[in-house]
Formats: structure tokens, C-alpha cells, sequence
């Protein structure tokens, strides 16, 4: 009895930390990172899926610059959240500039 609990919390352990359970990464857009200078606004717009059939949002870079009042885009961010296995997934683009 011992060993199955045992062997069911480290299985807990391991899928909660390999991203199975719960992911939020947030990588930049940009091949020039050491040049990067961000802004003053920032503007950010987002998509969203759920139980992979339905899905909504507009999380391109238009939408994340008109949501910011930016007309001249400097550097991007793209932030992308998953839970469960991708039952619930969110994806959003956050855009710098002036």
C-alpha cells in the first residue's frame, strides 16, 4: 500500500513539473535581443482555446498595437499559458513601442 502511494505522488510530482498540469512560458519575438529597446506603451491582445474544439480571440499584432495606441512597434513578446494538457490554453501577443 505504502508503494503505490508513493508511486502516485511522484507521478503527481513529475506531471505537475514537466508542464502537463500547468504551463506559462513567455519568449521574445525579436532576433536582436542586445538592441532591444522597448518603449513607452504597451499594448497586448490575446486568443484562447478550450477542450481543443472551440477557440476565439484575435492575438495578432495589429489588434495587440491598436489595444496599446502604438504606431511604431520597437520589440514583441509572445506568452503563451496551458493548462491541463491543453484543455484550457491561452496564447497572447504583448507588443512594445511608442
Amino acid at each position: 500500500m505504502k508503494k503505490c502511494i508513493v508511486f502516485m505522488v511522484m507521478t503527481g510530482v513529475l506531471l505537475a513539473f514537466s508542464g502537463c498540469v500547468y504551463m506559462d512560458i513567455k519568449t521574445p519575438l525579436d532576433t536582436d535581443l542586445d538592441k532591444t529597446i522597448l518603449g513607452s506603451k504597451v499594448g497586448t491582445a490575446s486568443s484562447q482555446s478550450v477542450l481543443w474544439l472551440f477557440a476565439w480571440g484575435d492575438s495578432g499584432t495589429k489588434a495587440a498595437s491598436e489595444n496599446g495606441n502604438i504606431t511604431v512597434i520597437n520589440h514583441m513578446d509572445k506568452r503563451i499559458q496551458c493548462y491541463l494538457l491543453g484543455l484550457y490554453s491561452k496564447a497572447t501577443v504583448i507588443v512594445y513601442g511608442d
